[in-house]
């Protein structure tokens, strides 16, 4: 499913990984997605997953970007006022499975090892699955999907 086109309503905050403000910003985004209910305010959800955007790069992963969090839908027709919508296009991607405590930072020991790793990221839109594989955070499985030149 993920390989094709797809639309995606969330929130969204723009931050970047110089002098660890993603490490703020990005946790704040989730607390605030859970904390508020937002996946139950999201109109014509497709499924369940909780799917994490990054996109908008200005260069690579050590300049500015956007983070948007949230869900897949049918379509951008309905967008809440304090939300974002945006279509992902089809596009090539490296999926990575991050396994293990979410509490752990397995999402982050995943992302330092794409950072250093020699793979031609094309910097479009890389996002997370927090699927059904994700629901138990002592043993999940969170798949990471990089596009690619």
């Amino acid at each position: 499913m993920y390989n094709q086109k797809f639309s995606i309503i969330g929130i969204s905050v723009r931050t970047t990984n110089e002098n660890g403000q993603s490490a703020k910003d990005i946790p704040a985004l989730w607390n605030k997605f859970i904390t508020e209910g937002i996946a139950e305010k999201i109109p014509n959800k497709i499924n369940n997953d909780i799917i994490s955007i990054y996109t908008d790069y200005e260069k690579d992963h050590t300049k500015p970007y956007t983070t948007i969090l949230g869900c897949v839908v049918e379509n951008l027709e309905s967008i809440p006022p304090e939300m974002t919508g945006k279509t992902m296009e089809a596009q090539q991607y490296e999926k990575f499975v991050a396994k293990g405590n979410l509490a752990d930072g397995i999402v982050y020991s995943e992302w330092l090892k794409i950072w250093e790793s020699n793979l031609e990221r094309a910097y479009n839109s890389d996002f997370e699955v927090y699927g059904a594989k994700a629901q138990n955070p002592e043993n999940a499985e969170v798949e990471i999907y990089i596009s690619v030149k």
